[in-house]
């Protein structure tokens, strides 16, 4: 049922904003719903683009749908089967004259006894699958379930757009080429995949949690969709301890999320938080994810194990002054032998600059100038312009942070960043 068409006011959104929005939350669902009729993902994201052009012409003309996601859905499942059928008739014809069947229904689903009915699930598995290069499988699952832009993967991963956009092309073109079933799959194989979905999974929470780019420094859909999927992986591989070091991890961050953000949406600093805000319920599941994991460890904890007691160091501080910054800057260094990277270390910098004193934690962002992967990257002077600041260097720090806003595209960190630098010593 169609809704009655209101006219739009500035607290009512328009149909093209209204189909921006719907599309960019359900597109990873729709994707990976179609898929699972076409058995390949190519195909469904053009199909699915079919369903927003579809939008495009009947939502301003009819009104936005009751429920504009599942009209989307319908949409393109209808064209999906139309195709399969359409290939079905083609064929029956090739085989009535005795030629060979170049294209077929897709066969039905084999019983998986570890398998569990989630689309979303199955597609990123698919996305993950050992066919691809680690950085193809990354930058494929962000774009069909992440849904974000190439831009903003560039952005995630620290690559230049083209790279990125020529990976994700050559992933689907791989995958259709080597014909790989849209399934998650089990034993062995599901094993060899779990590092690259673990990652994928991770980085969409991270776009969620702080927004690349766009008006929204949160984006809570692809939070609650990347905390979804980790639930879902704990469930399905149990004895996996980085499973559930992921899961706690993103339990202990999304239970922050009711405090992050004022009520027009500028984003508050981790100091400035309220932290009766924080949903105890999230932390407690944290907590217990991250007892799972180490319970299910059989050497040292894995990277997200890690980075999941780190923030379990956040949840257990009622207030700012009583977090044990000591502690967390062990344990980033522990993080950045087990896992080293440019961005490690900028946070371990950070712990250091609280347990030890600005001076030193400069002295390890300076240290980081020079590294290709951080250059372009906003966090960098921002850090720095923090730890000029607490050093009094006022007018440093306000260079600093100027360079971070000309840096970021999130016009919230934007504005933020902008009132550090007029505000250099607040």
């Amino acid at each position: 049922m169609w809704a009655v068409r209101p006219q739009p006011t500035a607290a009512q959104p328009t149909p093209a904003q209204a189909i921006e929005t719907v599309f960019r939350l359900q597109a990873p669902r729709v994707i990976a719903v179609v898929t699972r009729i076409v058995r390949d993902v190519g195909i469904a994201e053009e199909l699915a683009q079919d369903a927003l052009v579809a939008a495009l012409e009947q939502w301003p003309r009819d009104g936005v749908p009751d429920n504009p996601g599942a009209w989307l859905t319908a949409t393109a499942r209808r064209r999906a089967v139309d195709l399969v059928r359409r290939r079905e008739v083609y064929a029956r014809k090739l085989a009535e004259i005795g030629r060979d069947l170049e294209t077929t229904a897709p066969p039905e689903e084999p019983a998986d006894p570890d398998g569990i009915d989630d689309d979303l699930l199955r597609l990123v598995f698919t996305a993950c699958h050992p066919v691809l290069t680690p950085p193809a499988r990354t930058a494929l699952t962000l774009r069909l379930l992440g849904g974000l832009t190439t831009a903003e993967i560039a952005r995630a991963v620290l690559l230049p757009e083209p790279t990125v956009a020529q990976r994700i092309v050559r992933a689907k073109r791989t995958l259709a080429a080597k014909n790989v079933a849209f399934e998650v799959p089990y034993g062995p194989d599901r094993a060899a995949r779990l590092g690259s979905v673990l990652d994928v999974v991770y980085l969409i929470f991270n776009e969620g949690y702080a927004a690349t780019a766009g008006d929204d420094w949160l984006r809570p859909g692809l939070c609650e969709d990347a905390l979804r999927l980790a639930r879902l992986l704990s469930g399905l591989m149990p004895e996996e301890p980085e499973v559930h070091g992921l899961t706690a991890l993103l339990e202990f961050q999304a239970s922050r999320t009711p405090a992050r953000t004022d009520p027009d949406g500028t984003p508050v600093l981790l100091r400035d938080q309220d932290r009766r805000r924080w949903n105890r319920m999230l932390i407690a599941r944290g907590v217990h994810a991250l007892e799972r994991a180490g319970a299910t460890a059989a050497g040292p904890p894995g990277p997200y194990a890690l980075q999941a007691a780190i923030a379990a160091c956040h949840a257990r501080a009622y207030t700012y002054e009583e977090t044990d910054w000591r502690a967390i800057a062990a344990l980033y260094g522990l993080l950045a032998a087990r896992a080293p990277s440019p961005v490690v270390e900028l946070n371990r910098a950070v712990a250091v600059s609280m347990a030890e004193g600005p001076r030193r934690g400069l002295e390890l962002v300076d240290a980081l100038a020079a590294e290709p992967a951080l250059r372009g990257y906003h966090l960098l002077p921002s850090v720095r312009g923090d730890l000029l600041s607490r050093l009094g260097r006022v007018t440093e720090a306000r260079e600093e942070f100027l360079r971070a806003a000309g840096l970021t595209r999130n016009e919230r960190e934007r504005a933020l960043l902008l009132r550090r630098a007029d505000q250099p010593s607040g």
